[in-house]
């Protein structure tokens, strides 16, 4: 029985070492505060493309720290950081893990675009000499798929994306995902960062919306891609918190239409939310992600000691 061992190589092993003392040094000389919240909470995310892993009786493990952190912001705590374990029900494969770990940073008054301008600051220190260029996500839909993904009706983008290989029965929303992910990112070049802007409004989650030049809802939201990977997902953080209730319901009406278990709100986010949340922007990065870019590899057990099949 040879499955006791680790997946990951010596190697691998130290560069994960070696990111996370990158990382800790890059947010040293910033003065961004290192920072520390639970990973078993009472309340879970309502986002029904996240499912968290509950504890019966104690609540759920946590599908980030981004509710915590949000809560040390609005008790006055500026710009923080943390690099954590975080945990999701159903993620597991060539590029996923139930249990990864995640690295959150949040930035009081800085704009979208000073955010990604740190994203790429960091990643510079990462990923040495590698170029990179910004897309609009409109602009970069309609050139690979010759649709706008805000402006085409349902069914030609319905039909177009079942002539891609889609499944039949999906709805506007996921045939505009589904092209994203298996073509749009696709023709993204391997070797540069990719930063796409402007995704559509209904993909905004808890990012602040503004209408585009011609009336469409568009989210302040980035994601930026290295080597046919995610690695970055970025927000104009939300801080209304009438609004934050509103996104709550609309998560647990997207939730029960598709047959997924509801989620209480959190109130402790929203009662720091109502006290006041500043203005700020927020960005989430996996950090398996990153080793696996820097390590060129396409499975995420080559950066895992320990993945799920092994424990």
């Amino acid at each position: 029985m040879s499955d006791w061992q680790p997946t990951a190589s010596p190697e691998a092993m130290k560069a994960r070492a070696e990111l996370l003392c990158t990382v800790r040094a890059f947010f040293a000389a910033r003065d961004v505060l290192e920072v520390d919240t639970p990973q078993l909470a009472h309340y879970g995310v309502s986002d029904p493309h996240i499912q968290c892993i509950p504890v019966p009786g104690y609540g759920y493990l946590q599908s980030s720290p981004e509710y915590h952190m949000k809560r040390l912001l609005a008790a006055g705590s500026g710009p923080i950081y943390q690099i954590c374990k975080a945990f999701r029900d159903g993620e597991a494969g060539g590029r996923h893990n139930p249990e990864f770990t995640m690295l959150e940073w949040y930035r009081p008054d800085f704009e979208l675009d000073d955010l990604v301008s740190e994203c790429l600051a960091l990643f510079s220190a990462l990923f040495p000499g590698t170029q990179s260029k910004a897309y609009r996500f409109r602009d970069l839909f309609r050139h690979v798929n010759g649709l706008d993904p805000l402006t085409a009706t349902d069914s030609d983008l319905i039909a177009h994306a079942e002539s891609c290989g889609a499944p039949q029965g999906l709805n506007k929303t996921a045939a505009v995902d589904y092209l994203m992910a298996t073509r749009v990112e696709e023709a993204l070049p391997d070797e540069q960062l990719s930063v796409v802007t402007g995704f559509p409004g209904w993909a905004a989650a808890l990012a602040q919306t503004h209408e585009d030049d011609d009336g469409t809802l568009i989210a302040r939201r980035f994601e930026i891609y290295f080597r046919g990977l995610e690695l970055a997902n970025g927000y104009q953080e939300l801080t209304d918190p009438v609004e934050q209730r509103r996104r709550f319901e609309q998560d647990n009406t997207l939730r029960q239409q598709h047959d997924i278990p509801t989620m209480d709100a959190d109130p402790y986010l929203l009662a720091a939310m109502d006290q006041g949340l500043p203005a700020c922007s927020g960005v989430a990065m996996g950090v398996e992600r990153l080793l696996m870019a820097q390590q060129g590899s396409g499975k995420i057990d080559d950066v895992i000691a320990f993945p799920w099949s092994r424990t």
